[in-house]
């Protein structure tokens, strides 16, 4: 019906940090990009000052989800989409967030993402294309059928079909029954997956992310007196050959917002090139000698890090040591969060016992974060420690850092590749016939 060889299906997969799109049967999406929207307050009504995209014609009562702003503010703020716009500073833009705990709550900004993934950067008609939607494992009815609306309202597109990223991850590594750890930018979720259907009950979650861990760097690096200079705030300058020197500019017209994201994209790299988890809970006095790690600033001053290389990927397993860094105290209550160890255990207890075996055996690591080094094994050993005696733990993760990193994508394109999956979309007539609530029947 759709696929084939001629029309391939579109793939979307919006996370809390990036949004993956690309073709359906790829190895790897075609384009990913940050999921974050620079927003500048326009005042006055002249026509120039039109958003990127109309506003949405659509009310948001209608799927019962509310919108952060109302229509009348969404006419009179211009986005910016994109890696590009967003690098390029601009006086008062501030750097939104669509998403909150995983989970959308401005609409406009991502019907505004949608259009960049499809006219910007695949540069396809989206009314030719079926889209296969990657959802959170926790999305409600409501925004299921919001996410509906808009395909088939603004895109026209000619099918849709909407699938749990626990699921995608699921079927990226050729298995219908596994515990899915998904660990992203803005949350941890742990999602049991059962024969291609996730376990709403056993679905834990945890708002440790990557983003999280990226503020704990940058905080534990201020309390050191480390300066942190986001990229736009100096430039070099040759005065002899291969000697610069920095000079710094003064923009009194950049938003809190975009100097934070300037400065978590710094530290965010620095989190990624120098930290590897510990191979036992963290202490202080054990990791007081540790060799130090250099990293040179992107203004060129190098600093040297030591037992926060340990300590901050810890934190995923042991949220309150958050409270230890200077800054980070009234973030989140973590003390009363739960790490990936006691999430893996809660969410398996949930499930019947008679499949309990089996997900402790397939447990699969998905998401940025997961990425770090030594994650894998330090989860495996805790679990083995704290599982009964009877389970036999595995846990799998790709040895491909990109693989893991895109796996829900990979799972997408898998599965709308598949011929046996085309009878499964949601089509347009369907839509026209029964109305936008026979998704749930159709995606369940």
């Amino acid at each position: 019906m759709y696929g084939g060889d001629e029309v391939s299906a579109i793939v979307l997969d919006l996370g809390s940090y990036s949004c993956k799109a690309g073709y359906a049967g790829d190895d790897a999406p075609k384009a990913v990009f940050p999921s974050v929207v620079g927003s500048i307050e326009q005042m006055g009504d002249s026509d120039d000052i039109k958003s990127e995209r109309d506003s949405e014609s659509m009310s948001d009562s209608k799927s019962g989800v509310k919108s952060l702003d109302s229509d009348k503010n969404k006419a009179k703020r211009k986005l910016y989409v994109g890696t590009q716009a967003l690098d390029y500073r601009r006086d008062n833009m501030e750097v939104i967030s669509p998403m909150k705990d995983g989970v959308v709550v401005d609409w406009d900004m991502v019907d505004n993402i949608w259009n960049h993934a499809f006219k910007q950067r695949l540069l396809i008609d989206p009314k030719e294309h079926p889209m296969l939607l990657a959802e959170s494992s926790i999305n409600t009815p409501q925004q299921r059928e919001r996410a509906a609306e808009l395909m088939f309202e603004n895109y026209k597109v000619p099918a849709l079909f909407l699938a749990k990223n626990a699921v995608l991850t699921s079927f990226a590594s050729g298995r219908a029954t596994s515990l899915v750890v998904d660990s992203g930018g803005g949350s941890t979720v742990v999602a049991a997956v059962h024969d291609g259907y996730v376990l709403q009950k056993a679905v834990a979650t945890s708002p440790v992310g990557g983003e999280f861990l990226t503020d704990c760097m940058m905080k534990s690096l201020e309390s050191k007196g480390v300066v942190l200079k986001p990229r736009y705030s100096f430039k070099k300058k040759e005065i002899n050959p291969g000697n610069f020197q920095t000079i710094n500019l003064d923009f009194p017209n950049t938003t809190e917002s975009y100097k934070l994201y300037s400065l978590r994209a710094i530290a965010s790299d620095i989190k990624e090139s120098v930290c590897r988890v510990p191979d036992t809970a963290f202490e202080e006095n054990a990791y007081a000698n540790v060799p130090m790690t250099p990293y040179e600033l992107p203004d060129g001053q190098t600093i040297e890090i030591g037992a926060d290389r340990f300590k901050i990927p810890d934190v995923l397993f042991n949220p309150s040591l958050a409270q230890t860094i200077p800054g980070m105290e009234g973030f989140v209550d973590s003390v009363s969060l739960r790490g990936l160890p006691q999430m893996v255990i809660e969410s398996i207890n949930r499930c019947d016992v008679d499949i309990r075996r089996e997900l402790f055996s397939s447990i699969l690591l998905a998401g940025g974060t997961s990425s770090m080094q030594q994650l894998k094994e330090r989860l495996e050993k805790d679990l083995m420690e704290e599982a009964p005696q009877a389970a036999r733990v595995k846990v799998l993760a790709s040895g491909n850092a990109t693989e893991r990193r895109f796996s829900v994508w990979i799972g997408g394109s898998i599965l709308a590749s598949l011929g046996s999956f085309q009878q499964m979309w949601f089509s347009k007539a369907e839509y026209e016939e029964h109305g936008v609530s026979y998704i749930q029947r159709k995606c369940p």
